[in-house]
């Protein structure tokens, strides 16, 4: 059973450094298109709000509890 086991990762291991050289996802160097900018969207943007609203919601939180044990 072992074999079977090693066998099979060895296959994998293959797999995985076979397929990266065989798939190309970016064009090569003759395209036309060429945009070298990422854009940032409304989706990027929400969640820096979020997460400025969370720190903010946590700083207020730990603020009320040291409040709350220094009053006690």
């Amino acid at each position: 059973m072992k074999l079977k086991i090693s066998n099979i990762q060895f296959i994998i291991l293959i797999a995985c450094i076979l397929v990266p050289c065989l798939v190309h996802a970016q064009p090569g160097l003759g395209a036309d298109d060429v945009d070298d900018g990422v854009p940032i969207d409304g989706g990027l943007s929400l969640l820096i709000a979020a997460g400025v609203g969370y720190g903010a919601k946590k700083i207020k939180q730990r603020k009320t509890k040291d409040k709350k044990e220094t009053s006690l």
